[in-house]
């Protein structure tokens, strides 16, 4: 039953109660009139009575933040994100906070949200945008990113009661799928393209081709990470893919000469030249370009290199395949590929990254005709010309010369004597 106070508290407002859906007492500070407060608890528990009986929905924690600023909201997602938005509870890193907030943006100037209520049936206008995308030959994997931004955004929103569901959950998939896969680069289109290269961009290459390293692990080296003793480089937990610490080890020259380069102060330079001040880690052991395809294209072209084959397409990712495949060449086997690649399963080593060479294939198969005929190769070329010439001198089949076929072990067709 709704009522009121006698006296009011301190401040002169009359506290009220009401018995709401779920047959609880709740107690609210109303006016200053013992009426009126009275009123309103009445009100209440009328409106709660209805909630009970079903004539009206039950009230959501959401729907006092209908009006809430998406500005602000997605600002404070974003802080949150930076701090311990990572996996295992660890920040984001500061390029994928800052791809994180742009997208964010392009919605917000694309769909014109301006407060947390104009996320409500969303998923129409959403597939839209994406119709759009598709329309420009944007990536299915760049959509993905695109979409991921304000999906990520939404459920968290949900967690925190900002919403009460998330509008992209019946949001279909992406397809992901690449239109066309990487090759490995070959010895001779390696030594080509460090030929062509320059000093900031061979050296990248290099490392990227001996380690395996992604260019997001690449930028953020620091000298700090090379270890000369050991002759390798450390990897931290909060920017390596797999979200775990590791050593890569790297030959002691090009470590030697990859300290010399990032002592030399070019490095900075390059990050401030190219506008990339944002994500250039403090004393950056290399300068990894915005757009490395791109940058990678200008030397492919320098060098004669083919940039698409019959075998897949080459890009800056393309350096990890072909350290997969070197290694596998080299005698690795699969636990110390998948080891070396840093990879949950031996199956994404050897179906994703791995490849085989038309030229490898063909030794493989000399060799194991060389097991298969063991005779020397000279003793093979006498009994192939002592065959030849009995086939040639032989006298054409009398039937006399068939035998018949027994059960004994005889028979079967007699050689002609010559």
């Amino acid at each position: 039953m709704a009522g009121v106070r006698k006296k009011p508290n301190k401040s002169g407002k009359y506290q009220a109660w009401f018995i709401n859906y779920a047959g609880k007492r709740k107690f609210f500070a109303a006016t200053r009139r013992k009426a009126e407060s009275l009123r309103m608890a009445e009100r209440l528990e009328d409106e709660h009575r209805q909630i009970r009986l079903g004539y009206r929905p039950i009230p959501q924690t959401a729907d006092r933040h209908r009006n809430k600023s998406f500005t602000e909201t997605t600002q404070e997602y974003i802080a949150w994100g930076k701090v311990q938005g990572g996996r295992g509870g660890r920040p984001w890193g500061k390029e994928h906070a800052f791809k994180k907030e742009r997208h964010l943006n392009q919605w917000q100037e694309k769909l014109g949200f301006k407060t947390m209520s104009d996320l409500d049936g969303i998923l129409p206008k959403v597939e839209a945008v994406l119709r759009e995308l598709n329309e420009q030959n944007k990536a299915g994997r760049t959509m993905r990113n695109i979409v991921d931004a304000l999906t990520t955004f939404c459920n968290w929103s949900v967690v925190r009661s900002y919403l009460s569901e998330n509008p992209l959950k019946n949001l279909g998939k992406i397809d992901t799928t690449p239109e066309k896969t990487r090759r490995a680069m070959r010895p001779e289109e390696i030594k080509a393209l460090l030929a062509v290269a320059p000093e900031y961009r061979r050296i990248l290459y290099e490392i990227a081709l001996i380690s395996g390293l992604r260019a997001k692990e690449l930028r953020a080296l620091t000298t700090d990470h090379v270890d000369l003793k050991q002759g390798g480089i450390w990897l931290e937990a909060k920017w390596t893919k797999n979200r775990k610490a590791g050593f890569q080890y790297l030959p002691k020259g090009l470590l030697e000469r990859l300290m010399v380069f990032a002592e030399s102060g070019v490095i900075p330079k390059l990050y401030q030249r190219f506008y990339m001040t944002f994500i250039c880690p403090v004393n950056p052991l290399l300068y990894v370009p915005s757009h490395t395809a791109r940058e990678m294209d200008i030397d492919l072209v320098k060098a004669g290199i083919p940039k698409e084959t019959h075998e897949g397409k080459l890009d800056f990712h393309a350096c990890r395949t072909a350290f997969v495949t070197l290694a596998a060449e080299a005698g690795a086997n699969m636990k110390e590929l998948q080891t070396m690649a840093r990879h949950s399963t031996p199956a994404l080593t050897a179906n994703v990254y791995a490849r085989t060479r038309e030229e490898r294939l063909s030794e493989i198969a000399d060799k194991i005709a060389d097991n298969v005929f063991f005779e020397e190769k000279c003793a093979k070329s006498v009994q192939r010309k002592h065959i030849t010439a009995n086939i040639v001198n032989a006298k054409p089949l009398q039937s006399k010369d068939l035998g018949s076929f027994s059960g004994n072990g005889g028979g079967g067709i007699r050689t002609p004597v010559p």
